[in-house]
């Protein structure tokens, strides 16, 4: 897509992301608790399901998304799972992508006409509870570890250390302890 003048924040477009697919993901899998992990990773019962990245060039930003919806890998150093496994039949993938490219649509333009503030509720609202135990590595590669503590008002994950602080993550990996 093409960044206008008077978007929110490009980076924002990460949770604009995760809503759209989880917005599609748990239309597939309604009896599945498919949570949005910080950023954009989705998972259900601690399993990745999907994942995406965002590349800006220029003024333009593509987003990939990644599911798993027939299949997945089993020998990994965290679990993983597909919508397969999830409802006992995958979805087809043109149908996947049309509700996906559609729901990516109108999120992307409730972002432009109203803001991070409805992105980032639906965010919290699909997202694992405050409170979940999560580690990140600080910048000097120190493990850090906290719990989820929600999003700032620009997207940013906040994480509650035991000491009472919080810490503001703009970028990084995140994993559920």
């Amino acid at each position: 897509m093409r960044l206008r003048p008077g978007d929110p924040p490009a980076p924002t477009l990460a949770l604009v992301a995760a809503v759209a697919l989880h917005e599609v993901a748990a239309a597939f899998a309604p009896a599945a608790e498919i949570r949005i992990k910080w950023p954009n990773d989705l998972l259900a019962g601690g399993a990745k399901l999907s994942g995406i990245l965002l590349e800006r060039e220029g003024e333009a930003v593509i987003a990939g998304f990644g599911v798993n919806l027939a299949h997945h890998p089993a020998d990994t150093a965290r679990p993983a799972t597909s919508l397969a496994a999830l409802t006992g039949a995958a979805p087809e993938p043109a149908v996947f992508l049309d509700a996906l490219a559609s729901a990516f649509a109108r999120w992307v333009g409730r972002w432009r006409d109203e803001g991070l503030a409805p992105v980032r509720a639906a965010w919290l609202t699909a997202a694992h509870s405050v409170g979940t135990a999560l580690s990140t590595h600080a910048p000097d590669g120190a493990a850090v570890e906290g719990l989820f503590d929600g999003l700032d008002a620009s997207g940013a994950l906040r994480l509650r250390l035991d000491d009472g602080s919080v810490q503001i993550l703009h970028a990084g990996d995140v994993f559920l302890l």
